[in-house]
Protein backbone atom coordinates (compact mmCIF):
# COMPACT_ATOMS: atom_id res chain seq x y z
CA UNK A 1 0.00 0.00 0.00
CA UNK A 2 1.51 3.07 -1.15
CA UNK A 3 0.70 6.05 1.91
CA UNK A 4 2.47 8.95 0.18
CA UNK A 5 3.07 10.83 -2.40
CA UNK A 6 6.46 11.59 -4.03
CA UNK A 7 7.89 14.93 -5.78
CA UNK A 8 10.25 13.26 -9.11
CA UNK A 9 13.32 14.71 -8.58
CA UNK A 10 16.44 14.20 -11.00
CA UNK A 11 20.26 15.00 -10.15
CA UNK A 12 21.15 18.43 -12.30
CA UNK A 13 24.44 18.66 -13.98
CA UNK A 14 26.29 21.22 -12.00
CA UNK A 15 25.89 19.73 -8.40
CA UNK A 16 27.68 21.07 -5.50
CA UNK A 17 31.28 19.56 -3.92
CA UNK A 18 33.58 20.47 -1.44
CA UNK A 19 35.16 23.30 -4.35
CA UNK A 20 32.02 24.67 -4.88
CA UNK A 21 31.19 28.29 -3.06
CA UNK A 22 27.55 28.82 -1.73
CA UNK A 23 25.66 31.99 -1.03
CA UNK A 24 22.35 31.94 0.74
CA UNK A 25 20.22 34.26 1.38
CA UNK A 26 16.72 34.86 2.26
CA UNK A 27 13.51 33.70 4.41
CA UNK A 28 14.44 31.73 7.72
CA UNK A 29 14.35 28.02 5.58
CA UNK A 30 17.21 29.65 4.03
CA UNK A 31 19.14 29.01 7.60
CA UNK A 32 17.76 25.52 7.84
CA UNK A 33 19.93 24.74 4.75
CA UNK A 34 22.48 27.25 5.50
CA UNK A 35 23.10 25.37 8.64
CA UNK A 36 22.92 21.59 6.95
CA UNK A 37 25.99 22.73 4.42
CA UNK A 38 27.97 24.35 7.43
CA UNK A 39 27.50 21.45 9.91
CA UNK A 40 29.14 19.29 6.74
CA UNK A 41 31.69 21.92 6.42
CA UNK A 42 30.91 23.53 2.84
CA UNK A 43 32.52 26.69 1.78
CA UNK A 44 28.97 28.93 2.18
CA UNK A 45 27.90 31.94 3.05
CA UNK A 46 24.67 32.53 4.95
CA UNK A 47 22.40 35.76 5.41
CA UNK A 48 25.13 38.21 6.07
CA UNK A 49 21.98 40.85 6.45
CA UNK A 50 19.85 38.26 8.72
CA UNK A 51 16.99 36.91 7.43
CA UNK A 52 14.86 38.80 4.50
CA UNK A 53 10.96 37.57 3.59
CA UNK A 54 10.16 38.89 0.88
CA UNK A 55 11.91 39.44 -3.03
CA UNK A 56 12.72 43.17 -2.66
CA UNK A 57 14.76 43.13 0.28
CA UNK A 58 16.78 40.47 -1.45
CA UNK A 59 17.07 42.84 -4.40
CA UNK A 60 17.86 45.22 -2.54
CA UNK A 61 20.61 44.23 -0.88
CA UNK A 62 22.04 42.44 -3.67
CA UNK A 63 22.33 45.96 -5.57
CA UNK A 64 24.08 47.61 -2.75
CA UNK A 65 26.52 44.71 -2.45
CA UNK A 66 27.50 44.48 -6.16
CA UNK A 67 27.19 48.03 -6.55
CA UNK A 68 29.49 48.61 -3.76
CA UNK A 69 26.58 51.26 -2.08
CA UNK A 70 27.64 51.90 1.49
CA UNK A 71 25.78 52.42 4.16
CA UNK A 72 25.58 55.68 5.89
CA UNK A 73 23.94 57.35 8.87
CA UNK A 74 21.19 58.41 6.92
CA UNK A 75 20.41 54.49 6.65
CA UNK A 76 19.97 54.02 10.33
CA UNK A 77 17.89 55.15 13.02
CA UNK A 78 17.68 55.34 16.90
CA UNK A 79 14.33 53.03 18.71
CA UNK A 80 14.18 51.01 21.81
CA UNK A 81 17.99 52.01 22.69
CA UNK A 82 19.19 50.63 19.85
CA UNK A 83 20.32 51.49 16.13
CA UNK A 84 18.42 50.07 13.05
CA UNK A 85 18.65 49.53 9.56
CA UNK A 86 15.15 49.16 7.40
CA UNK A 87 17.25 46.80 4.85
CA UNK A 88 18.61 44.41 7.54
CA UNK A 89 17.19 41.96 10.29
CA UNK A 90 17.05 43.16 13.61
CA UNK A 91 19.65 40.58 14.72
CA UNK A 92 22.46 43.07 13.12
CA UNK A 93 20.85 46.15 15.49
CA UNK A 94 22.92 47.50 18.28
CA UNK A 95 23.05 49.77 20.74
CA UNK A 96 26.57 51.37 19.01
CA UNK A 97 25.75 53.47 15.44
CA UNK A 98 29.54 52.91 14.27
CA UNK A 99 29.21 48.60 15.27
CA UNK A 100 25.79 48.30 13.31
CA UNK A 101 27.19 50.63 10.13
CA UNK A 102 30.45 48.66 10.66
CA UNK A 103 28.45 44.89 10.31
CA UNK A 104 26.22 46.43 7.40
CA UNK A 105 29.05 47.65 5.43
CA UNK A 106 31.08 43.95 6.39
CA UNK A 107 28.38 42.10 5.19
CA UNK A 108 27.97 44.07 1.94
CA UNK A 109 32.04 43.41 1.18
CA UNK A 110 31.14 39.86 1.87
CA UNK A 111 28.23 39.06 -0.30
CA UNK A 112 30.15 41.17 -3.02
CA UNK A 113 33.73 38.84 -2.87
CA UNK A 114 31.21 35.71 -2.15
CA UNK A 115 28.78 36.39 -5.13
CA UNK A 116 32.09 36.88 -7.20
CA UNK A 117 33.87 33.89 -6.44
CA UNK A 118 30.33 31.82 -5.67
CA UNK A 119 29.20 28.55 -7.82
CA UNK A 120 25.92 28.69 -6.37
CA UNK A 121 23.54 31.13 -5.21
CA UNK A 122 20.27 29.95 -2.90
CA UNK A 123 17.87 32.33 -2.51
CA UNK A 124 14.66 31.46 -0.75
CA UNK A 125 11.26 33.19 -0.73
CA UNK A 126 9.16 33.65 2.40
CA UNK A 127 6.10 36.10 1.42
CA UNK A 128 5.08 38.57 -1.12
CA UNK A 129 3.25 40.90 1.62
CA UNK A 130 5.43 43.89 1.94
CA UNK A 131 5.45 46.81 4.27
CA UNK A 132 6.16 50.39 3.06
CA UNK A 133 7.38 53.35 5.38
CA UNK A 134 4.31 55.96 4.31
CA UNK A 135 7.09 58.72 5.50
CA UNK A 136 9.89 58.10 2.69
CA UNK A 137 7.19 56.02 0.35
CA UNK A 138 10.45 52.42 0.07
CA UNK A 139 9.96 49.06 1.49
CA UNK A 140 11.63 47.61 4.32
CA UNK A 141 12.91 44.69 5.12
CA UNK A 142 12.34 44.79 8.89
CA UNK A 143 10.02 46.87 10.75
CA UNK A 144 11.90 46.90 13.81
CA UNK A 145 8.77 47.50 16.15
CA UNK A 146 8.55 50.83 14.71
CA UNK A 147 4.27 51.58 15.41
CA UNK A 148 2.14 50.21 12.77
CA UNK A 149 0.61 52.82 11.46
CA UNK A 150 3.50 54.49 9.99
CA UNK A 151 3.61 51.49 7.64
CA UNK A 152 0.75 50.38 4.51
CA UNK A 153 0.88 46.84 4.43
CA UNK A 154 0.62 45.61 0.77
CA UNK A 155 0.68 42.34 -1.24
CA UNK A 156 3.44 42.68 -4.13
CA UNK A 157 1.51 41.44 -7.60
CA UNK A 158 3.22 38.27 -9.59
CA UNK A 159 4.81 40.99 -12.36
CA UNK A 160 6.42 42.95 -9.38
CA UNK A 161 8.46 40.28 -8.04
CA UNK A 162 9.02 38.64 -11.82
CA UNK A 163 11.09 41.86 -11.92
CA UNK A 164 12.59 41.24 -8.85
CA UNK A 165 14.19 38.25 -9.94
CA UNK A 166 14.96 39.68 -13.07
CA UNK A 167 17.09 42.63 -11.61
CA UNK A 168 18.27 39.78 -8.91
CA UNK A 169 19.87 37.45 -11.45
CA UNK A 170 21.05 40.47 -13.58
CA UNK A 171 22.95 41.94 -10.96
CA UNK A 172 24.54 38.63 -10.03
CA UNK A 173 25.49 38.03 -13.29
CA UNK A 174 26.99 41.44 -14.00
CA UNK A 175 29.69 40.32 -11.30
CA UNK A 176 29.69 36.04 -12.13
CA UNK A 177 27.77 35.11 -15.28
CA UNK A 178 28.85 31.66 -14.36
CA UNK A 179 26.73 31.04 -10.77
CA UNK A 180 24.03 28.86 -10.64
CA UNK A 181 20.78 30.76 -8.88
CA UNK A 182 18.34 28.09 -7.04
CA UNK A 183 15.37 29.63 -6.35
CA UNK A 184 13.17 27.70 -3.63
CA UNK A 185 10.08 28.79 -1.67
CA UNK A 186 9.63 28.75 2.21
CA UNK A 187 7.33 25.91 3.29
CA UNK A 188 7.42 28.59 6.50
CA UNK A 189 3.68 29.36 6.86
CA UNK A 190 3.15 33.03 7.36
CA UNK A 191 -0.38 32.33 9.47
CA UNK A 192 0.22 35.90 11.22
CA UNK A 193 -1.10 37.19 7.55
CA UNK A 194 -3.98 35.04 7.54
CA UNK A 195 -4.80 31.62 6.18
CA UNK A 196 -6.14 32.96 2.80
CA UNK A 197 -3.58 35.44 2.55
CA UNK A 198 -0.56 33.09 3.24
CA UNK A 199 -1.65 30.99 0.31
CA UNK A 200 -2.41 34.42 -1.82
CA UNK A 201 1.48 35.04 -1.18
CA UNK A 202 2.73 31.97 -2.09
CA UNK A 203 0.71 31.54 -5.09
CA UNK A 204 1.81 34.64 -6.23
CA UNK A 205 5.63 33.86 -5.59
CA UNK A 206 5.51 30.77 -7.14
CA UNK A 207 3.97 32.06 -10.41
CA UNK A 208 6.19 34.78 -10.36
CA UNK A 209 9.45 32.13 -9.94
CA UNK A 210 8.13 30.15 -12.61
CA UNK A 211 7.03 33.00 -15.20
CA UNK A 212 10.52 33.92 -14.94
CA UNK A 213 12.21 30.58 -15.45
CA UNK A 214 10.31 30.47 -18.34
CA UNK A 215 11.24 33.49 -19.51
CA UNK A 216 14.66 32.35 -19.47
CA UNK A 217 14.23 29.02 -20.59
CA UNK A 218 17.19 29.54 -22.77
CA UNK A 219 19.45 29.68 -20.36
CA UNK A 220 20.33 26.76 -17.62
CA UNK A 221 21.95 28.94 -14.75
CA UNK A 222 18.52 29.97 -13.10
CA UNK A 223 16.54 26.79 -11.53
CA UNK A 224 14.02 26.00 -9.10
CA UNK A 225 14.00 23.84 -6.10
CA UNK A 226 10.85 22.53 -4.54
CA UNK A 227 11.26 22.52 -0.88
CA UNK A 228 7.58 24.47 -0.31
CA UNK A 229 6.00 21.79 -2.53
CA UNK A 230 7.77 18.65 -0.76
CA UNK A 231 6.61 20.06 2.95
CA UNK A 232 3.03 21.02 1.52
CA UNK A 233 2.66 17.15 -0.65
CA UNK A 234 5.13 14.79 0.92
CA UNK A 235 4.93 15.90 4.36
CA UNK A 236 1.45 16.81 4.72
CA UNK A 237 0.72 15.98 8.40
CA UNK A 238 1.22 18.26 11.26
CA UNK A 239 3.72 15.82 13.22
CA UNK A 240 6.31 17.79 10.60
CA UNK A 241 5.97 20.82 12.22
CA UNK A 242 6.98 22.13 15.27
CA UNK A 243 4.45 23.27 18.44
CA UNK A 244 3.64 26.61 16.72
CA UNK A 245 2.27 24.78 13.44
CA UNK A 246 3.95 27.25 11.04
CA UNK A 247 8.16 25.63 11.15
CA UNK A 248 8.79 22.71 9.50
CA UNK A 249 10.09 20.62 12.43
CA UNK A 250 13.57 19.19 12.25
CA UNK A 251 12.69 15.71 10.66
CA UNK A 252 10.95 17.43 8.36
CA UNK A 253 13.91 20.27 7.60
CA UNK A 254 16.17 16.84 7.41
CA UNK A 255 13.59 14.83 5.27
CA UNK A 256 13.94 17.99 2.69
CA UNK A 257 17.83 18.50 3.20
CA UNK A 258 17.50 14.47 1.83
CA UNK A 259 15.65 15.36 -1.08
CA UNK A 260 18.05 19.17 -1.64
CA UNK A 261 21.21 16.29 -1.40
CA UNK A 262 20.12 13.82 -4.09
CA UNK A 263 19.37 16.84 -6.64
CA UNK A 264 22.55 18.83 -5.72
CA UNK A 265 24.77 17.79 -3.97
CA UNK A 266 27.72 15.76 -5.79
CA UNK A 267 27.97 11.13 -5.19
CA UNK A 268 31.45 11.81 -5.16
CA UNK A 269 31.41 13.75 -1.96
CA UNK A 270 29.48 11.63 0.02
CA UNK A 271 31.57 9.81 1.50
CA UNK A 272 33.54 12.69 2.80
CA UNK A 273 30.06 13.68 4.23
CA UNK A 274 30.29 10.75 6.01
CA UNK A 275 33.36 11.66 7.51
CA UNK A 276 32.55 15.60 8.84
CA UNK A 277 29.98 14.20 10.42
CA UNK A 278 31.80 11.63 11.92
CA UNK A 279 33.94 14.14 13.45
CA UNK A 280 30.85 16.71 14.03
CA UNK A 281 29.14 13.26 16.51
CA UNK A 282 32.92 13.09 17.79
CA UNK A 283 32.95 16.53 18.89
CA UNK A 284 29.66 16.44 20.26
CA UNK A 285 30.71 13.28 22.72
CA UNK A 286 30.29 13.80 26.06
CA UNK A 287 32.39 11.72 28.39
CA UNK A 288 31.50 10.01 32.15
CA UNK A 289 35.03 10.05 33.08
CA UNK A 290 37.40 12.81 31.12
CA UNK A 291 40.58 11.47 32.17
CA UNK A 292 40.10 7.99 31.09
CA UNK A 293 42.51 6.53 29.10
CA UNK A 294 39.64 4.86 26.56
CA UNK A 295 38.07 8.64 26.20
CA UNK A 296 42.26 9.89 25.76
CA UNK A 297 42.35 7.29 22.89
CA UNK A 298 39.06 8.46 21.77
CA UNK A 299 40.45 12.14 21.50
CA UNK A 300 43.56 10.72 19.69
CA UNK A 301 41.50 9.42 17.04
CA UNK A 302 38.84 12.19 16.67
CA UNK A 303 41.92 14.85 15.80
CA UNK A 304 43.54 12.28 13.49
CA UNK A 305 40.17 12.21 11.73
CA UNK A 306 40.05 16.43 11.88
CA UNK A 307 43.77 16.56 10.47
CA UNK A 308 43.08 14.04 7.98
CA UNK A 309 39.81 16.59 6.60
CA UNK A 310 42.07 19.56 7.15
CA UNK A 311 45.19 18.39 5.22
CA UNK A 312 42.87 17.86 2.18
CA UNK A 313 40.25 21.02 2.52
CA UNK A 314 41.69 24.00 4.09
CA UNK A 315 38.73 25.77 4.37
CA UNK A 316 37.30 23.42 6.77
CA UNK A 317 37.28 24.61 10.79
CA UNK A 318 36.17 22.40 13.68
CA UNK A 319 35.76 23.90 17.14
CA UNK A 320 37.36 22.18 19.44
CA UNK A 321 37.53 22.31 23.27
Amino acid sequence: MKLQTTIPLKPVITQIDYTSAIVLLGSCFSENMGCKLEYFKFQSLQNPFGILFHPLAIENLIAKAVQKKAFSEEDIFFLNERWHCFDAHSELSDPSSEKLLQKLNQGLQETNQQINRSTHIIITLGTAWVYRKKESNSIVANCHKVPQQEFSKELLNVEEIRKGLENIVNLIGSLNEKAQVIFTISPVRHLKDGFVENQRSKAHLITAIHDFLSFRAQSSNCTYFPSYEIQMDELRDYRFYTSDMVHPNQLAVDYIWEKFKEVWISPEVYPIMNKVEAVQKGLEHRPFNPDSEQHQQFLKSLNEKIKYLQDRYFHMKFITT
